[in-house]
């Protein structure tokens, strides 16, 4: 079966959306389990900036054109975000 995904929220572990840690073998996070985010058609990432994570590793997610950075507390942006929608 053959799936589309119009948005994916990100809120966790920057590794694990990093394609390194499928594709680049001496990368620090080579073998970290990846979920493929940047395959849905938009993404939202919830993180508090822009800097790289625990292992130092930048991720070219955040710099996709089709992804949208939404900076803040993830809690409460997860809580704007439910109170927005249900407002429409």
């Amino acid at each position: 079966m053959l799936w589309r995904t119009d948005v994916a929220l990100w809120v966790g572990c920057t590794a694990s959306s990093n394609r390194a840690a499928m594709e680049t073998s001496s990368s620090l996070i080579y073998g970290t389990p990846k979920i493929e985010v940047d395959k849905a058609a938009n993404v939202v990432v919830l993180k508090r900036s822009m800097a790289a994570g625990f292992a130092g590793v930048d991720n070219p997610l955040y710099f996709n054109p089709k992804t949208t950075m939404l900076f803040g507390d993830a809690k409460k942006s997860l809580n704007d975000l439910v109170a927005a929608v249900k407002n429409v």
